[in-house]
């Protein structure tokens, strides 16, 4: 190639046949363009042409001096940056070349070639941006950690210990027997640090403390998911049901053994026909006056309970909730204490248990299936807290309504919908560990001529991780503030508390669906390999969403709480109140979705801490608005109040969708107030803005139908969210780092192997 015509040709013909960048149509497009460019001579044509030829390919050495003569090329000028640079410095004649500068990017275009790309792969040691990003710490992550742990440290601190001796290896064995064994063997060990009781009386053995109650479920959680289940069942469910709903007869009778696990029990609610709806149960405990007893008794197979957690192999007495029957009249669900096996474990009389078998996850539960057939017990044990027999044999209740009454019962019990939402909250956390310390060093493709980059480099790969990691932090501020609620509660505050604990159930345990799944993709074929530990994660927590209460009809309750805490306030107002409540909400519109709000995209508008809050409590406020106007128009136009509410059972779901993101949202907001540190409170505040962003991102295509928001917003939305990921990357391991998780509990060869 001895003119400047041919020799510009270079960098396209070692392209067309270095390892197979272009394809046969681009062939036949290089040759169009060189056939049709009136500036090569006819010889020059027929040349090129023959160096494109398919069926006479180039030898292996010429092939070589062409990369070599391009490589001295870029070496020698720092000036290269472009596909035309190159072909502008092989040229002798550049002022006629700079005039073609057009019809070779028409051709770069046609043959899909990134001009810059195309010059790394000439390179000999390519330094880019994608390459040269790392992991750092740019904040202390001990003190981050003592932030999460916040008052429960030393709880957390001691757990931690506990579950990562020697004595609790993973079981690995798929004999659920054996499983089930080792998990009752590590209940034990932790009945016997007095970590059972702690939310029980000091007067009955207990540490009186429910919030690290809390905390131990949660950090038990890094652990075997099986065991922290049958840690509830037994020291949760069925103990905190006899304190929760007995007096101090059945304390001084029942607690101590409980906390030990000398006594192993069930809580048994659920039935084969009816479980959100426990108003709707059909086990009956007929009150006979005679002999002061009452009679459990299932009176058909579809009112045997159900999927009952210590049932099939280690319960020996059972919390039975059943409608209580008295002189043929019908008192509503009660609960009673009702004896299963003797101390050697034989099954009563009058008794039936069932296996529930293998399950999906959580195999080292016994879940079981109970049956009763007129069994006897003592009037004594009836949990009468809330209603009792008189001498008389008559019902009584200082609560004299059956609806407040069963609902109080159960608003009693809403500690289990604080303890499973930090569970699976800490099976994400678990996941997101795994997933992103693997991201960091394991490496995948790179620029030509470089080493391959670490996965977590790559923009699609923050994009599938830091928004769940993100969510994982909000969340956890999230749920400390409904912990710290449900602790410090007022009578009044009761409703609005279970509804938010409700909410936060079903939030919590989406996400972790949803994040496990995610982190699971993540680390490819790696990530299916059960050693890895994210498929036990992932099938042990799959029944979150439902148990505890179905995650969409807990959302509803959520959403009719809502609606009623709407309605009281709008029905509380004078007509000077709701002439001000409609004032502020067209005073709201007004400054909210003026032209210059809808269509602003500065950055520091975007990361702002008040416009964050602005969207999520317009969002919040206006579905709520739509939510109960449509209500009352179907109701006002003659269909029933249930109809009405099936029709908008979706709107509902949005309702308290709203609610528990602007919650979550405040909570962590608050939660960066209170950091000092200032290292701490950078990073924290990173993370906020991803989480607040991502969710406004999400929610995107109802805040352009509203008018909130123009597309060029939502779109500057989707650029900073990318910018958000690329800018917490170096700092991700030290953010999950910060969780502390024992390495013993993530126990994944995957973060070690590499």
């Amino acid at each position: 190639m001895n003119t400047s015509e041919l020799s510009i040709f270079l960098p396209y013909l070692y392209l067309a046949w270095s390892d197979d960048i272009l394809t046969k149509k681009e062939f036949e497009t290089l040759s169009v363009f060189i056939s049709s460019r009136d500036w090569l001579k006819p010889e020059e044509k027929e040349f090129l042409l023959s160096k494109i030829n398919l069926a006479v390919p180039p030898s292996r050495s010429e092939l070589s001096d062409w990369k070599k003569t391009i490589e001295r090329q870029i070496a020698s000028s720092q000036k290269i940056t472009t596909l035309f640079d190159l072909i502008v410095s092989l040229s002798d004649k550049d002022d006629t070349i700079i005039t073609y500068k057009p019809q070779f990017e028409e051709l770069e275009n046609n043959l899909g070639l990134l001009s810059e790309e195309v010059i790394n792969i000439f390179k000999e040691s390519p330094k880019t941006i994608t390459s040269e990003y790392g992991t750092v710490t740019e904040f202390d992550v001990a003190k981050l950690t003592s932030i999460l742990d916040g008052e429960e440290a030393p709880i957390i601190n001691k757990v931690k210990e506990v579950i990562s001796r020697p004595e609790f290896e993973y079981e690995t064995s798929t004999d659920i027997f054996v499983y089930r064994k080792k998990v009752l063997e590590w209940c034990k060990i932790l009945a016997d640090e007095n970590l059972g009781n702690m939310a029980y009386p000091k007067k009955y053995g207990g540490g009186e403390n429910i919030a690290d109650y809390f905390a131990i479920m949660e950090t038990l959680s890094y652990h075997d998911l099986s065991l922290v289940i049958k840690f509830g069942v037994q020291f949760g469910l069925w103990g905190m049901s006899i304190q929760s709903l007995g007096t101090e007869k059945h304390y001084e009778k029942y607690l101590r053994d409980v906390g030990t696990l000398d006594l192993p029990g069930c809580f048994a609610m659920t039935e084969t026909h009816h479980g959100s709806n426990v108003k709707g149960i059909e086990t009956t405990a007929t009150y006979n006056h005679e002999d002061k007893t009452f009679t459990i008794h299932t009176p058909h197979e579809n009112a045997q309970k159900e999927y009952i957690g210590n049932a099939a192999n280690h319960g020996r007495m059972a919390t039975v909730f059943a409608k209580l029957i008295i002189d043929g009249h019908d008192f509503g669900v009660n609960a009673f204490i009702v004896p299963l096996r003797d101390v050697e474990m034989n099954v009563l009389e009058g008794i039936t248990i069932k296996d529930c078998g293998l399950k999906m996850g959580l195999n080292g539960v016994d879940n079981g299936i109970i049956q009763f057939h007129n069994v006897v017990i003592p009037k004594e044990n009836m949990l009468d807290r809330f209603a009792q027999i008189n001498e008389k044999g008559e019902f009584e209740s200082p609560i004299p309504s059956d609806n407040r009454r069963f609902f109080t019962m159960l608003g009693t019990l809403v500690g289990g919908r604080i303890g499973i939402p930090r569970s699976a909250l800490a099976a994400a956390k678990s996941g997101l560990t795994i997933a992103i310390k693997y991201s960091d060093t394991r490496r995948q493709f790179g620029p030509e001529g470089g080493s391959e980059v670490p996965i977590l480099n790559y923009r699609m790969h923050q994009r599938r991780l830091f928004p769940y990691l993100a969510k994982v932090y909000a969340i956890h501020f999230g749920l400390q503030y409904v912990t710290q609620r449900f602790i410090h509660k007022k009578e009044e505050e009761m409703q609005e508390i279970e509804a938010l604990a409700a909410g936060m159930k079903a939030y919590s345990t989406w996400n972790t669906r949803d994040t496990l799944q995610e982190s699971r993709e993540a680390c490819g074929g790696k990530g299916y390999l059960s050693e890895n530990r994210i498929d036990a994660l992932k099938n042990d927590t799959e029944i979150y969403t439902t148990f505890e209460g179905d995650n969409t009809v807990l959302m509803q309750l959520v959403a009719k709480n809502r609606l009623s805490e709407f309605r009281k306030e709008f029905g509380e107002m004078n007509a000077f109140g709701i002439i001000n409540y409609v004032y502020d909400q067209a005073k709201t519109v007004i400054s909210q979705k003026n032209p210059f709000a809808t269509r602003n995209t500065d950055e520091a508008h975007l990361l702002d801490r008040e416009f964050h809050l602005n969207a999520f409590q317009y969002r919040e406020k206006q579905i709520l608005n739509s939510a109960a106007k449509r209500l009352k128009k179907l109701i006002d136009g003659g269909l029933d109040s249930y109809d009405a509410f099936n029709v908008v059972q979706h709107q509902m779901i949005e309702v308290a969708q709203a609610y528990l993101e602007r919650v979550v949202l405040e909570q962590f907001y608050t939660a960066i107030e209170n950091t000092k540190d200032e290292n701490c409170k950078a990073i924290l505040t990173e993370l906020c803005q991803l989480y607040a962003l991502s969710q406004i991102e999400k929610n995107k295509g109802w805040f352009l139908e509203d008018g909130y928001m123009e597309g060029v917003k939502t779109k500057a939305i989707r650029k900073m969210v990318n910018q958000l990921c690329w800018d917490l990357r170096p700092n991700a391991v030290a953010l999950v780092d910060a969780f502390s998780i024992p390495e013993s509990c993530l126990a994944a060869p995957i973060i070690t192997e590499q």
